[in-house]
């Protein structure tokens, strides 16, 4: 090398002095939350509980006891896991678009289980009336960022984020990069168009590989014999392949993450390199990387059905000025049942494909209830539980429960275990769990970590060290 840069030694130099600066030590355990910016003087825990009971307020009738338990409970775990900034921030950019008249979603995952996010205005789902727990969104006993992910107008979405930008100030808050990688047909290509091959002849290769989501150059070799077979028999094209499958996989692009931002609470160039692309900042780190350091991310989605609920309601005011809420219309209109029991779901979120259609048909929903059901079993492993729910639902009689204590808990989806929140409460209800304690076997469950659901099991049934009772006792 000193040889080839010979009219500038000190290029050589340079490297080993740079790499010798490389010195960096990434904080992985604590949380680098913005603040959100209070009058002098003012208690941010205080200004929420307000905030919270006044919304409360607005959206009960009475307060009850067990609303008020609930509310202190809530705003406790979150105070004594360090998230209040966290709340107000993500309230004040909610309260924003709602009052400069950008769609919200009425909110969407586990945000919705918390009752300080609904008299916050953050979600419009009331999670009393509908039995959501708050401990599969935060949980003291496992500590995580939470994670609100907000839907808005499409068309507007870009307003709320400027906003974003315009209080916390430009140098803190960044969009998130994504990399593109390099799939199998694209990494055949790309070298073949390197090493000179005739287009034709990689055209051909390339269109031998299945076209399936996730396929690998590996697992094409299997599913093809063409494939295999000229990879067997022409050393040029195995030299080829070889070389495709030692780089697929690898970055190939960069672009935005389509929702994720980053605020933080300096400028974010104290924390992670930055990049520019058409006069978007994003970070060069990926959202996993960015959690991992403690920074906060949020979702911003923009979402065409909340665009194409906007534009409904001014025609509806142009053409018959007639003024909606949307957040105010009724989930018992029996026309509307009837459309989608009759498949009438063109272009209805999560209702419009054939196999939906078909099972909306003989399902028949009568109630919110059963279509929150038949979207959440219609997926590979629920699915198993249709017959058992349509039965139950067509003839109570024919409803069978292992032990009386599961029908407070099933009886709304007729005998079926459908949600994740009736597994916290079946371990709850029946062998002593906490709350918290039950998110974790919600959790392993889902992630089917059969070594640990085993232990478990034993748990379930006999009980641990005074923290878990057991179904005997």
């Amino acid at each position: 090398m000193y040889e080839l840069f010979r009219h500038v030694p000190s290029a050589i130099d340079n490297t080993s002095i740079i790499a010798k600066r490389c010195n960096v030590t990434l904080d992985l355990n604590t949380y680098k939350l913005p603040e959100y910016p209070m009058p002098s003087g003012e208690d941010k825990f205080e200004y929420m509980k307000h905030l919270c009971i006044q919304g409360l307020q607005e959206r009960y009738s009475v307060l009850t006891v067990d609303i008020k338990s609930r509310l202190d409970y809530e705003l406790d775990t979150i105070r004594k896991m360090g998230f209040i900034d966290y709340f107000l921030i993500t309230w004040d950019f909610i309260k924003y678009a709602r009052d400069n008249d950008i769609k919200v979603g009425p909110g969407r995952g586990s945000a919705a289980g918390s009752l300080v996010s609904y008299s916050l205005y953050i979600t419009n789902v009331d999670p009393l009336e509908n039995n959501l727990l708050f401990e599969r969104f935060l949980n003291s006993e496992r500590i995580s960022m939470p994670d609100i992910d907000i839907d808005f107008c499409y068309e507007r979405r870009q307003e709320v984020i400027d906003y974003v930008i315009s209080k916390y100030g430009q140098e803190k808050v960044s969009q998130i990069i994504t990399f593109g990688t390099m799939a199998a047909r694209a990494s055949i290509r790309d070298v073949g168009r390197v090493l000179s091959v005739p287009y034709a002849e990689v055209d051909v290769l390339a269109k031998m590989i299945p076209n399936e989501l996730g396929i690998t150059i590996k697992k094409a070799l299997t599913m093809s014999a063409d494939l295999k077979s000229m990879y067997a028999k022409n050393p040029g094209y195995k030299y080829l392949i070889d070389m495709a499958m030692s780089i697929e996989g690898l970055p190939r692009h960069v672009s935005t993450h389509a929702a994720g931002i980053i605020i933080c609470n300096t400028d974010t160039t104290d924390y992670v390199p930055l990049y520019k692309s058409d006069n978007i900042i994003s970070t060069q780190f990926t959202m996993l990387n960015l959690e991992d350091i403690g920074l906060l991310k949020m979702d911003f989605l923009g979402l065409r059905t909340l665009t194409v609920i906007q534009n409904t309601l001014i025609e509806c005011k142009r053409n018959y000025g007639v003024d909606i809420n949307i957040d105010k219309v009724s989930y018992n209109d029996e026309e509307v049942f009837k459309l989608i029991s009759n498949s009438d779901t063109e272009g209805v979120f999560q209702l419009e494909s054939l196999g939906m259609k078909s099972f909306m048909k003989e399902l028949k929903p009568n109630s919110l209830d059963d279509i929150v059901a038949g979207i959440s079993l219609y997926r590979p492993g629920p699915m198993d539980f249709i017959p058992k729910y349509i039965m139950g639902k067509r003839d109570p009689a024919a409803i069978r429960y292992t032990h009386k204590s599961l029908e407070p808990i099933l009886k709304e989806t007729y005998g079926c275990i459908v949600y994740q929140e009736q597994v916290m409460q079946i371990v709850r209800d029946l062998a002593g769990y906490s709350l918290a304690r039950s998110d974790l076997v919600r959790r392993m469950m889902s992630k089917k970590k059969s070594d640990v659901m085993e232990q478990e099991r034993k748990n379930f049934i006999y009980g641990l060290d005074g923290k878990i009772k057991g179904c005997i006792e």
